[in-house]
């Protein structure tokens, strides 16, 4: 059987990360983490695109057994998009991202009016296990999200600091906000919100 990969992104498709329809079914052309409830999950240009997934090429060369830069990855991307569903449309013909719980998340997080934390004006679909930080509470180590699920997400630096982070992962139910250092270290839990 040939493998199948995300006519969005280029990411190999199996079943458990295939896109979903808005009612519930299973998008055989797209990933979760590019179409979501009939939707796709971001306005990109392919150049945005590239830059977005370029940030993966550890992964890329770990399934390839390559090692190249991250430049040279984008340079992989720019040739192969073209060839993807997604991408062979006219610009502006492209796709919006337009599931509608995505801005209500983002006006929700906007509103939440933590400190130092700039407005937020986009999320993206992530995998449970990519952001599913571990928190020290009251002398145990806990975490809070599914590995399996996923979720809204985004990262933003902490404003008047280089070296802090806030985290963001929503779904239908919570808004979890965090705050860490590089790379995670340090995280905690800012605001853990259940939504009305």
């Amino acid at each position: 059987m040939e493998p199948k990969f995300c006519q969005s992104c280029g990411m190999p498709l199996t079943d458990n990360i295939l896109g979903s329809n808005a009612d519930g079914t299973k998008n055989e052309d797209y990933c979760i983490y590019c179409f979501k409830d009939g939707a796709f999950t971001g306005d990109f240009t392919m150049e945005e695109m590239v830059q977005f997934c370029a940030q993966f090429v550890d992964e890329y060369n770990k399934n390839t057994g390559q090692s190249i830069s991250r430049e040279e990855y984008k340079e992989v991307l720019r040739q192969y998009y073209p060839n993807l569903k997604r991408w062979q449309l006219p610009a502006d013909q492209l796709p919006h991202a337009t599931s509608p719980i995505k801005q209500q998340l983002i006006d929700e997080v906007n509103t939440l009016g933590i400190n130092n934390m700039p407005k937020i004006d986009n999320l993206f679909v992530l995998q449970g296990s990519f952001v599913n930080m571990e928190y020290h509470l009251n002398g145990n180590s806990i975490k809070l999200l599914d590995d399996n699920a996923t979720y809204w997400g985004n990262q933003v630096g902490k404003t008047g600091t280089e070296d802090r982070c806030f985290g963001i992962a929503c779904d239908e139910h919570y808004i979890l906000v965090c705050e860490y250092g590089k790379d995670g270290v340090d995280a905690e839990i800012v605001i853990l919100k259940k939504r009305d």
